[in-house]
């Protein structure tokens, strides 16, 4: 095996992989160089031979050749080396890019079991707030199931309150305050919108809004609007995603938005969404159904809250005409309808109606419901207020009387003449 010189150890030790590397093509050039110069030799050393005639001569030949071959075999194998060493310094240099590649492999597995870890923190944190939602929404489911059961045992409702309650039917006479210094563009804090969205109107409310319907009642007469608003907003893109945006349920659910920001005071989002809703109702359910009557007395409501009581009456006129076309003109939805038209006609001034609209409502009350129904003091009650407001005292003295005698004996027994 051929020995390697080097000029001094302290040289070898300074140099670095690619020094050396370069230096190995270096030797390696200059053994081929060599290695070429001795075949040479040997060839002519071999033409030599043949010529030569005595053996003397020709022994000597053969000995110098021997020796080139020995330095051939041992350029032959200090090239060998060379080669094995280029070789390992290219196995090396893959070695240690794959080792890069491993190092960055493992700072990005780092970086991403970090943010793991992080994500799997915040959707602990999320899972934790939903169980609470969830705790605090069956608590309110229970009580308002047990609310239900009891309802039923309440004895100050009335029995067209029942009849309401059951049906799901707007409650008309609520849109609208019936007491005289309040004027109609007042509203009751935080009970419109329970009663208005709990009632809405003409047709039973599906079946999969029921539920979400109770909540926002629930949360609406609480006054906890950032609680409701999300709920119907929630509700309404998952009907739209679900049904489409001109279904039913959708203006169902509009209705019900709309009638919580009417009790927020944001009137222009309130009647952008019952205008939405009244178009959709009239396109599916068709202009003559209760449902479309009941987006008017909203949408009339509203604009008479705003005082554009102009703009209302036409609205609840053609509610008023729907309500009777549907219904009959002796029922008593006909009848809280003519409570709301005499309301926007004595805004502005219209006595002669307001009369006409009140003595309509009180004769289906006294017909249908009886003379001792509560709705019959109220019309009377109304119309005696319109009497007062155009000086008519004797017509509002007999109504207020018949109110009190009517009140007393009910109360107290029959008035004798003392």
């Amino acid at each position: 095996m051929s020995t390697m010189v080097y000029p001094r150890d302290e040289k070898l030790e300074k140099l670095s992989q690619e020094d050396i590397i370069s230096n190995t093509k270096i030797v390696i050039q200059g053994l081929e160089a060599l290695k070429n110069e001795h075949n040479s030799i040997l060839h002519s050393l071999l033409e030599t031979i043949k010529c030569l005639k005595k053996d003397e001569e020709a022994n000597l030949v053969h000995e110098k050749s021997n020796l080139i071959r020995k330095s051939v075999e041992m350029i032959e194998l200090g090239l060998g080396e060379a080669q094995v060493m280029m070789a390992l310094s290219n196995h090396l240099n893959t070695v240690e890019s794959e080792k890069q590649k491993l190092r960055a492999q493992v700072r990005r597995l780092c970086q991403e079991n970090q943010w793991l870890r992080d994500e799997l923190a915040n959707t602990q944190q999320k899972l934790q707030k939903s169980e609470q939602t969830v705790a605090q929404l069956e608590e309110e489911k229970r009580h308002l199931e047990f609310m239900n059961q009891i309802k039923k045992y309440d004895e100050d409702v009335s029995p067209s309150e029942e009849k309401e309650g059951d049906s799901s039917k707007d409650s008309l006479d609520d849109l609208f305050p019936e007491e005289e210094e309040h004027g109609a563009g007042m509203t009751h804090p935080h009970s419109s919108s329970a009663v208005a969205a709990a009632q809405q109107g003409g047709y039973e409310i599906p079946a999969r809004l029921r539920t979400l319907h109770n909540l926002v009642i629930q949360y609406a007469s609480q006054g906890r609007y950032e609680v409701a608003v999300p709920l119907c907003k929630q509700a309404l893109e998952d009907l739209e995603k679900t049904s489409g945006h001109d279904h039913p349920d959708v203006a169902t659910m509009l209705n019900i938005l709309a009638l919580v920001y009417r009790d927020q005071n944001k009137y222009k989002e309130a009647a952008h969404l019952l205008n939405d809703a009244l178009s959709i109702r009239e396109k599916t359910l068709g202009k003559d159904h209760p449902a479309v009557a009941a987006t008017l007395n909203n949408l009339a409501v509203l604009y008479g809250k705003r005082g554009k009581y102009k703009e209302a009456e036409p609205l609840c006129k053609r509610a008023l005409e729907i309500r009777e076309k549907v219904l009959g003109k002796d029922h008593p939805d006909v009848a809280k309808q003519l409570n709301n038209l005499a309301l926007l006609c004595q805004n502005q001034g219209k006595y002669e109606e307001v009369e006409y609209y009140y003595r309509r409502a009180l004769e289906i009350y006294e017909s249908r419901l009886g003379p001792d129904d509560p709705n019959v003091a109220k019309t009377k009650n109304n119309l005696a207020s319109c009497y007062l407001k155009q000086g008519k005292y004797k017509e509002a003295e007999t109504l207020y009387k018949d109110i009190l005698t009517r009140a007393h004996e009910k109360e107290f027994g029959s008035v004798n003449g003392k």
